[in-house]
């Protein structure tokens, strides 16, 4: 997630910096801490010399645990973290550091359970702060509790009304879990305190769009373009001109900001679904830009469904049907309510050869588009149309096979 991968490069500096130091005034296991944080002996023996050594070298190994664990966290290398600060926790100067980033660790490697303890450890012992609560929040909307998880945000929005990457964080967090409604929620609240905010713009949006409410989306993005030539100007006019069916103006809208040094992943979705819906054919030097765009796309960014659905559409294209299978099998994996996979998948099958695969592929899309229909026909009648608008991922390639 974009949100952990500035996370990891801010808080976790933070830590190494010694910013946070003083808040562990408490340990793991209730035991007050002296000045560096080491828990103080009831009596001093100065007889214990050796007892006292054995302490000190253990203490010099969790200390060397933790500054490895940060190094590697910073990096965004949590699997290979975890260790390092497990074997730090509870035994280094700075507790707060060893725990916040393994729970930060926890959360990048989508072990929300885990994160969850450890977060609510730290809120226990006294460490209920902005970055603490933030990281509750994005843990809870990954294990599915979103009563919590807004809970946690608004505790972390009453420290730090105006941080707007706090909000942003957190909706990328809904964005991921696909709760759009959450993360509706989460940006106006956001928006309550940061109403000029072209980002939160943007990602309202989105949200709006996804719900079907494409056009309450547009007042957003128009307003998220106010800041001409930054990296959400261009996302936000890509993206409306993607979702309003304008594929060749989206195109050029990404290829802008592509140009400017964004290489947003989502700009590279959107680059290669505009190109696709524009009508691009195998061979033509429009094909192989799109298929660069869209590998880079999903290189940057694998948990994307939307960019995994365009690649597999394009390499169907181009008969490489292995790998389509393989990029609309990880869509599916991503996202299985999602109409435009099963529709690719049965084709791909179909061209393979594989009829009983592609006949339970065109099952599952008969059922999702029975219970769209049934969505449709007991929606207000203000919404009805917003079911006609596909956005990223859900509309299939308009191309001659």
């Amino acid at each position: 997630m974009k949100s952990l991968r500035f996370l990891c490069s801010v808080l976790a500096s933070r830590t190494m910096m010694g910013a946070l130091l003083g808040l562990g005034l408490i340990s793991p296991g209730g035991a007050q801490l002296g000045p560096r944080g080491q828990q103080t002996p009831s009596i001093e023996n100065p007889a214990n010399r050796e007892d006292t050594d054995n302490v000190s070298e253990r203490e010099r190994q969790a200390e060397a645990e933790l500054q490895t664990g940060t190094a590697l966290t910073r990096r965004g290398w949590f699997a290979a973290a975890i260790p390092h600060l497990l074997a730090a926790r509870g035994q280094v100067s700075n507790p707060y550091a060893a725990s916040f980033n393994l729970a930060l660790c926890y959360l990048g490697t989508r072990q929300f359970d885990r994160a969850i303890v450890v977060l609510s450890d730290l809120r226990k012992y006294g460490h209920s702060n902005a970055d603490v609560e933030n990281l509750l929040a994005q843990s809870f909307i990954g294990g599915g509790q979103p009563k919590l998880a807004f809970e946690a945000l608004q505790r972390a929005a009453s420290l730090t009304p105006t941080n707007e990457k706090l909000y942003l964080f957190v909706g990328d967090a809904c964005m991921d879990r696909h709760d759009y409604a959450l993360g509706l929620k989460v940006v106006e609240l956001g928006l309550k305190n940061l109403p000029d905010s072209a980002r939160l713009h943007y990602q309202r949006g989105l949200f709006l769009s996804l719900l079907d409410e494409f056009d309450q989306a547009k007042e957003d993005f128009g307003r998220a373009r106010r800041v001409p030539g930054s990296e959400t100007s261009y996302l936000a006019a890509a993206y409306e001109q993607l979702y309003g069916g304008n594929p060749a103006e989206a195109a050029r809208a990404a290829r802008e900001g592509l140009a400017q040094g964004y290489e947003n992943p989502v700009l590279l979705t959107i680059l290669g679904e505009a190109l696709i819906r524009s009508g691009v054919r195998f061979g033509e030097t429009e094909f192989t830009e799109a298929q660069i765009a869209l590998e880079k796309a999903v290189a940057k960014h694998p948990r994307d469904p939307g960019a995994q659905v365009s690649l597999g559409k394009l390499y169907l294209m181009s008969d490489r049907l292995a790998d389509a299978i393989a990029h609309l099998e990880t869509a599916r994996d991503l996202e299985p309510g999602n109409v435009s996979v099963y529709a690719n998948l049965a084709k791909a099958f179909q061209r393979r050869g594989d009829r009983q695969q592609a006949e339970g592929a065109l099952a599952t899309l008969a059922r999702l588009n029975q219970a769209q229909a049934e969505r449709i026909s007991s929606a207000p009648g203000d919404r009805k149309a917003g079911y006609g608008q596909r956005g990223l991922g859900q509309q299939d390639a308009a191309h001659k096979d």
